[in-house]
Parts: structure tokens; C-alpha cells; sequence
């Protein structure tokens, strides 16, 4: 007989034959045994066995006999949750609620379906979203390549543009060069040309100084001691290198220019929020018409006023409010109009007079602070030390500022989705660490938050 029919360490083995046991062919429920092909065949010729259940083989049947009562588990109790025999059902089970074990399967089975209902349905729409996401990734991926390739033809243009006007420069520089040294030589061949006249002319004076004729001194005398008018116009009090210090201004200011653009106005959101901080309101700086909420990350205003106790650092007289941080270094956050009225998004030193008059001790009004004021006209503006500067634009919800304190950058920025646009940019010197502020107007309910931003 064919070894591979003799059943091998991974097979289960015929329960009758006797000696080299044959693989088995199928396991029979009710016999608990399993059967190679030859063994088998009773089942399929002997009328009482035809009607027993044969499954696959099988080498857990042991498991359907009841380890006390070496009995076949043709029941299910459902109050235990478990198989178990006749005997059991009227011994430790008995008064359970019990069923035959054909019953419950039957009842598992359409509880299966419907899970198997459950979990197609779920591959389903998580094959729809892997879809989805292989769309956007696609899509993702090819407007990435177009704004490459766009952004490639337009600094390749821009370079063109830089090259040209590199050379424009040069030749400006080297015409200007040619024209003030050829200027110079020229004055230089009048110079020498008189210098050499007046060398002469200092000779024949020495000659006539020295002439001890006095009757042939008085003759000469009139003629060599008239100086000549000179033809040599007086050297123009000029910087002539203004000319190209000019030059030299123009381009480093092109190129501070081209570099604010290309890393502040050319910016994605990603970059600065590798810088995020989070921000937390001092509530002993609030003032009594402003309500803080969200962990100290939200101000509303409410003009009832609030009950505040006193406190040196509360505002008093307007309605702004500091955060508790101090700030140093490179810092960014962002906050949340949650209606359209006038906000205005600050920064000031821990030190700003919080005892002067309404106006000068609003934020921005002084040396000590910078706002920028979101009008709900649809404008901005910039405030410092009383100075004001309008901005054009659409009013966003979201406003993102970012410190770099050493640097003394101050900018804000009009957050939408992952991109940003350049609002205002502030080059100074900071003296000390920064605090985050606010300060709003009525009508009641209007409100800024402090968001949470993820690096």
C-alpha cells in the first residue's frame, strides 16, 4: 500500500486498524471515532449508521466526551454556557435552562451569519475608505508633482530673472566705475598740466628773487608775480561712492524681500507648528468684563462684569487679558474668532503699565505691547506704541502668530487648512519674554480660544 496513505505524525489516524494505522478519511460524531476509507464503509452500508454525522478528521473528539460520565455531549446548557452529557443535565445542571446541542447550534448559526453579516459589511466599507484613501493618495501625489513642477518652471524663471538682473547690475556698476575713473584721469591730466605750470612759474620767481639788479627786478616783477586764473573748476563735494553703496542697498534689500517671501509668505502651516506652544490665560490678569473658560484657553466677553478679587495685575480699565507664560525663543500658537467682532491678538512684556488711562494702556498702545486687531469689517490693524498700520484682506477665523524672541520676529498670519498667509511682520529688539494676549469689545458672547494644535 502507498505510504502516503498511512497516516503521519500531523494526520489523524484510523481508530480501527490494528498495526500501522491508515489516515483516516472522516471522524464520526455520534461513534466519537475516526475511520480510514476501508473502516468506513459500515457507515455508508449499515442503515444505523447512515443516519450518524461524519465530519471532516478530526483529533478533538475526545473533547465531545464528558470527562466524568465518559459520556458523548449532546447537550448545551445555556445557563452555564457550556456542552455537557445526559447525565450531566440531571445531575449538576439539572433545573438549568438546556437545550439540545443541534438546537443551540442552530441558533449560533444564525447569530454567526449575522456576525459574518456585520463583518462582511465592515470589510466592506473599510475597503471603500481604503479606496478612498488610495484616491487621495493618488490625488495627493499628483497635485504634489503639478505644484513641483509648477514651482520649478517658476524659480527656474525667477533665476533667469536674478541672473539677468545680476548681469544688469554689473554692467550698471562697471559703466559707473568707467565713467568716475575716466572723469578722474581727466581731472588728473588737468592737474598735472597746472602743476607743471606752476612748477615753471615758481622757478622764475626764485630766479627773479634772487636777481640783484634792482631796476631789472621792478621790470620783471609785474609780469611773474600775476598769477594765472586757474581753468580747474573746484572738486565737487560729493560721495563718490554713493553710487555704489546705492546699488549695493538695492540688492541686499531684493534680497531681504525674496527671502521674507520665500519663508514667510511661501509657508506651510507644518513648519511652525514644530514650534507650538501651549498657552494658558492668567486669569489674575483678567479683567473684570472678561470670562475665562476651556482650561483658561477661552475669553468671553460679558459686560455684566465679573466679580474678580483684586489683584496688581489685572487690567482695570480695559478688557484684555495676559497669558501666564512668558515667552523666549521660537514660539508659536494660534487662536479662534468664534464670531465676527472685533479681537485683537497681542503680545506685551510682563511689565506694561496696567495703571495709565483707557487709552494708552490698551494693548498696542504702548512701547510695552503689539496687537494686531481683527475688525469685523472685514480689515486689520497693526498697533505699537500708538502707531497704527492698516492691512487689507479677508478676516479669517484663525490667526496664527509666531515669536522668534532672539531673532525680535514678530508675524501674524491668516490661518486656512495647512496653508498660511503672511498678515504683518515685526523686526525689533525684545528686552524681555513675551506674554500672549487678548482684548475684546462687546457685544456680549463675543469670544477667542486659544487653540490645540498638534505638532
Amino acid at each position: 500500500m502507498d505510504d502516503l496513505c498511512y497516516a503521519g505524525a500531523e494526520d489523524v489516524a484510523c481508530d480501527v486498524c490494528t498495526g500501522r494505522k491508515l489516515r483516516a478519511a472522516k471522524s464520526c460524531l455520534q461513534c466519537v471515532a475516526s475511520y480510514c476509507e476501508q473502516h468506513l464503509q459500515h457507515h455508508f452500508e449499515s442503515a444505523a449508521l447512515k443516519k450518524h454525522k461524519l465530519v471532516e478528521p478530526s483529533k478533538k473528539l475526545q473533547e465531545n466526551i464528558c470527562s466524568r460520565h465518559d459520556e458523548v455531549m449532546k447537550i448545551f446548557c445555556r445557563t452555564d454556557q457550556k456542552c455537557i452529557c445526559l447525565v450531566c443535565s440531571m445531575d449538576d445542571h439539572k433545573g438549568h435552562d438546556t437545550v439540545s446541542a443541534n438546537t443551540e447550534r442552530a441558533e449560533k448559526q444564525k447569530q454567526l451569519a449575522q456576525s459574518r453579516h456585520n463583518v462582511q459589511q465592515r470589510i466592506q466599507d473599510r475597503e471603500k475608505d481604503m479606496k478612498e484613501l488610495q484616491q487621495e493618495v493618488e490625488t495627493t501625489n499628483r497635485s504634489a508633482d503639478e505644484a513641483v513642477e509648477h514651482s520649478e518652471k517658476i524659480f527656474t524663471q525667477l533665476i533667469r530673472l536674478v541672473e539677468t538682473r545680476r548681469s544688469d547690475v554689473k554692467q550698471r556698476i562697471r559703466s559707473q566705475q568707467e565713467l568716475d575713473v575716466s572723469l578722474a584721469k581727466e581731472r588728473q591730466e588737468k592737474l598735472n598740466q597746472e602743476i607743471t605750470e606752476l612748477k615753471k612759474k615758481d622757478a622764475e620767481l626764485e630766479k627773479l628773487s634772487l636777481t640783484e639788479d634792482n631796476t631789472q627786478f621792478l621790470h620783471s616783477y609785474p609780469s611773474l608775480s600775476t598769477l594765472t586764473e586757474s581753468t580747474i573748476s573746484p572738486r565737487p563735494n560729493i560721495d563718490r561712492l554713493q553710487a555704489f553703496k546705492d546699488v549695493t542697498a538695492a540688492v541686499t534689500a531684493a534680497r531681504d524681500l525674496m527671502q521674507l517671501i520665500l519663508t514667510e509668505k511661501l509657508c506651510l502651516r507644518a513648519e511652525f507648528l514644530q514650534y507650538s506652544r501651549q498657552i494658558t490665560l492668567d486669569p489674575n490678569t483678567a479683567n473684570t468684563h472678561l470670562i475665562l473658560s476651556e482650561e483658561n484657553r477661552k475669553v468671553t466677553f460679558n459686560d455684566k462684569g465679573t466679580p474678580y478679587p483684586h489683584h496688581p495685575d489685572r487690567f482695570t480699565d480695559t478688557p484684555q487679558v495676559l497669558s501666564k507664560e512668558g515667552l523666549t525663543g521660537r514660539c508659536y500658537w494660534e487662536v479662534e474668532k468664534k464670531k465676527s467682532w472685533n479681537v485683537g491678538v497681542a503680545v506685551a512684556y510682563k511689565s506694561v503699565d496696567r495703571s495709565l488711562t483707557s487709552l494708552s494702556s490698551g494693548l498696542g498702545q504702548n512701547k510695552e505691547s503689539w496687537s494686531l486687531l481683527c475688525c469685523c469689517d472685514g480689515s486689520y490693524t497693526f498697533y505699537h506704541d500708538g502707531q497704527q498700520t492698516f492691512i487689507s484682506g479677508p478676516v479669517p477665523s484663525r490667526i496664527g502668530v509666531y515669536l522668534d524672541h532672539s531673532a525680535g520676529i514678530l508675524s501674524f498670519y491668516s490661518i486656512s487648512s495647512d496653508t498660511m498667509r503672511l498678515l504683518h511682520r515685526v523686526q525689533t529688539t525684545f528686552t524681555e519674554p513675551l506674554h500672549a494676549g487678548f482684548y475684546l469689545y462687546g457685544p456680549d458672547g463675543n469670544t477667542v480660544e486659544v487653540c490645540k494644535v498638534k505638532q
